[in-house]
């Protein structure tokens, strides 16, 4: 039993440490989850306290988690763990029977999980949660208690930190689609297969075909069958496939910038008034010294062609705006306003608004 109750307080240890990291290395991500449920729950009181709750719900994760590996406090953090598994455990089953957010981002953007394999994945730690709670008594500290403590505070402040920090700037590590390194586009794209399913409308039978061969042109076929479902598979293997950029006609640019051969600054803002009228104004004048040297700036918003006329006019602002998803900008730079660089489709690099280089410290970095 001591084994198995060691074994068990490792392992979740690791796991709670893995969770609140790849989520507190992300607290706005995070932020943005805490408000789909709020949403879904009409708890719509409790939007601006969601980065708080982001930031508190990682840091406990993620201290619990070292409480448990370290073995420190080990009857403290036996009772959080076992609290927060129930709780958890509840939640998850809801959101598997009925939905009401399609991801509860338990592990971020590291690991996606459907809501029943997160319900299942919590019925496996629900299990060692009990088994290190019935042992909580009989663990035994390495250190004294007044060390460990102290070690917890320090962890709890330090991981906190992190999390603010990740915040002010950028995730330090990014689990995002949108990293450095990714591609945008695919060099030698396959055609995409489009999958129709049909039910018999007397037998209940399906089928499922390969859009354009089944029978549409046969007037008995289609009588006797209904159409079902829709799936999509994509053979190509390239990042950004939801990306969606369209001019204030609503013409569809997406290409044409994505695949510019030479540098392409693109900056993001998912609500325009509410991003940083300074480091927008900042990016102008950026924007400005660029487009002298050959580099266009595209500034990707999600807001009606008037409320931008209005934005650029007010602000003084030159650059070229064009409309993409909010949800999407949102996950492209967790930032508002956010910078990104490309070049023939591949992410260079990205900032916060806080960090945008200037002229010149753009240039030493794309020279």
């Amino acid at each position: 039993m001591k084994i198995l109750a060691n074994i068990s307080r490792i392992l979740t240890g690791m796991v709670f440490m893995f969770s609140g990291f790849v989520k507190g290395v992300d607290p706005l991500g995070t932020a943005y989850r805490f408000e789909d449920y709020f949403i879904a729950y009409h708890w719509e009181f409790l939007m601006p306290l969601a980065l708080f709750f982001s930031i508190a719900m990682c840091t406990l994760e993620f201290s619990i988690g070292a409480m448990l590996f370290l073995n420190f406090r080990t009857k403290l953090a036996s009772w959080l763990l076992l609290l927060m598994m129930i709780f958890f455990t509840c939640l998850t089953f809801y959101d598997a029977l009925y939905t009401p957010v399609p991801d509860c981002g338990c592990f971020g953007d590291a690991i996606k999980l459907t809501n029943w394999e997160t319900f299942y994945k919590n019925i496996v730690l629900i299990i060692l949660a009990i088994i290190v709670f019935r042992y909580r008594n009989k663990f035994k500290g390495w250190f004294k208690p007044n060390i460990q403590w102290s070690a917890v505070v320090a962890v709890i402040l330090a991981f906190a930190g992190f999390c603010f920090y990740c915040f002010m700037h950028l995730p330090v590590v990014d689990f995002t689609e949108w990293k450095a390194g990714h591609k945008l586009y695919a060099d030698n794209p396959q055609p995409v297969k489009y999958f129709l399913t049909y039910k018999n409308k007397k037998s209940g039978e399906k089928k499922e075909y390969l859009s354009p061969n089944y029978p549409y042109n046969d007037s008995v076929w289609m009588a006797n069958w209904e159409f079902d479902s829709q799936r999509v598979e994509d053979p190509n293997e390239y990042y950004g496939k939801s990306l969606v950029i369209t001019d204030t006609l609503q013409t569809p640019v997406t290409e044409s910038i994505i695949r510019n051969p030479g540098y392409q600054v693109i900056i993001n803002s998912y609500e325009l008034k509410t991003s940083n009228i300074e480091a927008f104004k900042r990016i102008n004048e950026l924007s400005r010294q660029l487009s002298e040297q050959g580099i266009p700036t595209a500034v990707l918003v999600s807001a009606e062609p008037s409320e931008i006329v209005s934005f650029q006019k007010t602000n003084g602002l030159s650059m070229e705006f064009y409309t993409a998803d909010d949800i999407l900008l949102k996950t492209m730079v967790r930032s508002n306003p956010g910078m990104m660089v490309l070049k023939g489709g591949v992410i260079l690099d990205k900032w916060h608004w806080r960090d945008i280089p200037d002229y010149e410290g753009f240039r030493k970095m794309f020279p």
